[in-house]
């Protein structure tokens, strides 16, 4: 009776984890907390309406640079030829009323995701813009930004870092006597990229 007993409490014991194992659900939720998110914006005023007369706006989550990331091999390794994803968490997006040239590229006014790509020789950034309709339909998160289809993208200028960013910032530049020109500047640890933006908004 013993043996049957133990022989019993064994072949227990090796069901219930398959048993767990089978009822574990595929989809899981995650997130929910709140978010380490920033925004860069230029707004152009009509004082004489006084109304707005177009804005555009940078929204993004601020990853913490890694030490790893500081590796020439490894950091070669993770971008180069790879679309590598700009932010954390939640898409890093675009919104524009304005028509913009990036890079001298034609933005039209819209919503845009974003994220970075790296050329095969590692010698040129470019800021990838991909159409959210695309992304909603296939429901990809920015973690497989690989597998999202970039719309089209503008080369970024590569710097020399002043000092490290800890955290990815994004800020938009622009000169108090020409409201047609802006400047895109991304700063994370020892990237440094940049854009000129040229902006259509009427005076």
């Amino acid at each position: 009776m013993k043996i049957r007993t133990a022989l019993g409490i064994c072949v227990l014991l090796s069901v219930i984890p398959a048993l767990a194992q089978q009822s574990k659900p595929n989809i899981s939720a995650e997130g929910g907390e709140p978010d380490d998110r920033a925004s860069a914006r230029i707004l152009y005023w009509n004082s004489a309406q006084h109304g707005g007369a177009g804005e555009f706006a940078i929204d993004y989550g601020r990853p913490v640079w890694k030490s790893v990331y500081e590796d020439p091999a490894k950091f070669d390794a993770m971008t180069k030829g790879k679309v590598w994803r700009l932010g954390s968490n939640f898409w890093t997006t675009l919104d524009t009323f304005l028509p913009l040239k990036i890079s001298g590229k034609a933005v039209p006014p819209g919503y845009y995701y974003l994220g970075l790509r790296r050329s095969d020789d590692g010698a040129t950034w470019y800021l990838a813009f991909i159409d959210p309709a695309k992304v909603r339909a296939a429901h990809i998160d920015a973690f497989n930004i690989d597998k999202a289809p970039i719309s089209f993208q503008v080369p970024l200028s590569e710097a020399k870092a002043a000092s490290k960013t800890e955290k990815l910032t994004i800020d938009l530049t622009y000169p108090k006597d020409n409201i047609h020109k802006a400047m895109l500047n991304i700063a994370w640890g020892t990237l440094a990229l940049t854009a000129p933006i040229e902006i259509m908004v009427k005076e």
